[in-house]
Formats: structure tokens, C-alpha cells, sequence
């Protein structure tokens, strides 16, 4: 999945090199801090014991990288790919036996924890509002997610994956202050009766020069599932700066 993405992004390059008229590459990379709001876990979804990864196995705020690459036709149709890992390890106790993924950890033994949600993201997006200081586009996001869930204590451990795929709504609203500064509020939400998954960004903007764009903002991820093999119910918080490259198109 990762060689898939690398290999869409030596593709934006070519179109740059070749200069392709009315298109646009970019490349975008987000970083900063990434805080837990709440991650409340029971597996197997009707037979396992709920407990939190925040309040009782205590997941630490880390440091976090997001890239995306992006592709402009025209001004109004843009095609971009993802690639979003997240990773939370934690330690802690709970005051009851837990039974997780078939195995059954004592009451107040410590447990470590892995919490693996890495996002792969492929998306259309086309530019319905075009003014000198206000776009917005709407579009769909077809999401993979590669998770897994990794409980341990000194002597059992046990981990929980999931691949899947799920379709998203796109969106982005940009407010152009002037030449300079701006605010961005774009993301993927949908929700549905299997569950629901929102990613979204309130940011201001600065216009560096031609080529580099910059972003500080905050960004919510939240969303779950609650089925028999599943119940996953989580909240991160984002404290995120991006840089944005854009490719000049000379012709």
C-alpha cells in the first residue's frame, strides 16, 4: 500500500515534467500532536469487555505525519491520494477481568497497549464555487483502513485486525482573505447505521510564495463501528502544521 502511493506520486511528477496545460501538482505534508479524546474498545463486539484506551490503559500523545499528494485538472477537478498512519501505545490496569479478542486478562494486572488506524484514501473532488475569494468543492473519498488493536499484559497478548474498505463525502470550503492569508475548512465524514468516520480541518493559511503554502490548525478524527466482531468507538485531536508544494506549470 505505501510502495502504491509513492509510485502516485512519482506519477504527479511525470505530469509536471511534461507540462501538461490547465493541471497542477501538489505535494502536502501534515505534522504535530496527536491527543486522545476518548477510545472505548470491546472485542468481540457482544461478548467482550468494554474499556477505555484513555481513562484506564492510558494511550501517550505522540507525534504524527500525514501526506498527501494532489493532481488540479482544469482548475476544478482534483484527484488526490493519502496516506494517514496512526499510532497510540498506552499501559494501564482495569479494576475487572477483561475478556478480549477470546482471552481473558486478570482484573488490575497491567496491560500495553497498540492502537493501529492507518488511513489509505483515494479522492475526486470538484470545485462547484469558484470565486476570487471563496471555493468550495464536494466529492467522494474511497478509504481502506488498515487497524489493529494489540493488548498485552506480562504473560498473555493477544491482537485484533481489520482491513476494509469504506466510502466517504469530501469536502472543502477556502476563504481567501486577501493574497496572503486565508482559512481552509475541508475533511471526509459520512455516517451510516454500521457506523460512522469524520476526519475534518479548520486551519488558517499562509501564502508563502508560488511554491509553498503553510497551514496551522486542528483537526478532529472520530468515528467507530459497533457490530458482533467489533465495537470501537474513538476520538483523536489534531494540533497540525502543513506545508503545501506546489509544482509550477510554466506554460
Amino acid at each position: 500500500m505505501k510502495s502504491f502511493f509513492f509510485t502516485f506520486c512519482m506519477l504527479l511528477t511525470s505530469v509536471f515534467v511534461g507540462k501538461i496545460v490547465n493541471a497542477q501538482a501538489f505535494i502536502d505534508v501534515e505534522t504535530g500532536a496527536l491527543f486522545t479524546g476518548y477510545n472505548d474498545v470491546r472485542i468481540s463486539g457482544d461478548q467482550g469487555t468494554l474499556f477505555s484506551l484513555k481513562d484506564e490503559v492510558q494511550s501517550e500523545t505522540t507525534a504524527f505525519i500525514r501526506i498527501r499528494a494532489n493532481y488540479t485538472l482544469k482548475s476544478r477537478h482534483t484527484f488526490s491520494l493519502l496516506y494517514a498512519p496512526l499510532k497510540t501505545i498506552g499501559a494501564g490496569t482495569v479494576g475487572e477481568d477483561v475478556v478480549y479478542n477470546g482471552e481473558t486478562f486478570m482484573a488490575n494486572t497491567t496491560l500495553n497497549s497498540t492502537y493501529k488506524f492507518n488511513s489509505y484514501r483515494l479522492t475526486y473532488r470538484y470545485k462547484i464555487v469558484d470565486r476570487p475569494k471563496l471555493e468550495f468543492g464536494l466529492g467522494f473519498t474511497a478509504k481502506i483502513r488498515d487497524a489493529s488493536i494489540a493488548i498485552s499484559s506480562p504473560n498473555l497478548n493477544t491482537v485484533k485486525t481489520n482491513v476494509g474498505f469504506v466510502p466517504i463525502i469530501n469536502f472543502r470550503l477556502f476563504y481567501k482573505h486577501n493574497e496572503k492569508l486565508g482559512l481552509v475548512f475541508e475533511g471526509d465524514a459520512l455516517a451510516a447505521p454500521q457506523g460512522r468516520a469524520e476526519d475534518i480541518q479548520l486551519a488558517a493559511t499562509y501564502k508563502f510564495n508560488d511554491n509553498f503554502d503553510f497551514r496551522l490548525g486542528y483537526r478532529i478524527l472520530e468515528g467507530g463501528a459497533d457490530n458482533d466482531e467489533v465495537y470501537n468507538f474513538s476520538l483523536f485531536h489534531y494540533a497540525a502544521l502543513g506545508i503545501t508544494y506546489t509544482f509550477n506549470n510554466n506554460n
